[in-house]
């Protein structure tokens, strides 16, 4: 809080050893407790305040308002999120009578709704094998282009000078 190192901490005892005394000392450390007790509580309750404050006032609103204004796509793609969580939520076919029609129609989505999650898992997966692929056969590649490249020349002829940060092979 006050930002006080143990050495700080050690010259403030011995002087407060020194001005209040042994005897008293116990009892100006309990007071000095409960003072920053009391103040600690008034933060907490200023804090508590000010938050139901902004709350009622529709601060949050404002805020998220201006989230939205400056990264509307992300916004968005939170709302989509959010919109197939609760779908994802609402279709529970164990809720409904087991012979209704609206049973039948919750068991279908929520099937359909899981067979769309393996086919995404699955073109995620597929996508990142074929980065994974590309990138290796890049690498690959750079590597066979480093071996076929011609030999630098030594650094004993003074004509050429091989770049900076390259080796001449022997």
């Amino acid at each position: 809080m006050f930002d006080l190192g143990l050495t700080e901490l050690l010259v403030i005892g011995v002087v407060a050893l020194i001005v209040v005394g042994p005897k008293d000392l116990p009892m100006m450390f309990r007071n000095v407790g409960r003072f920053v007790g009391k103040a600690k509580g008034m933060a907490r309750e200023f804090s508590s305040a000010m938050n139901d404050a902004a709350e009622e006032s529709g601060m949050r609103d404002v805020a998220k308002g201006l989230k939205a204004a400056t990264n509307p796509v992300g916004t968005a793609m939170d709302g989509v999120k959010e919109a197939a969580q609760e779908m994802a939520k609402s279709i529970d076919p164990t809720s409904y009578k087991p012979d209704s029609e609206t049973a039948k129609l919750a068991a279908e989505r929520a099937h359909d709704a899981k067979k769309i999650q393996a086919a995404t898992a699955r073109a995620a997966a597929e996508r990142k094998a074929r980065e994974a692929s590309e990138a290796l056969a890049h690498a690959e590649a750079a590597e066979a282009a480093v071996e076929q490249a011609p030999e630098q020349p030594s650094s004993a002829d003074p004509a050429v000078a091989p770049s900076e940060g390259s080796e001449a092979k022997t």
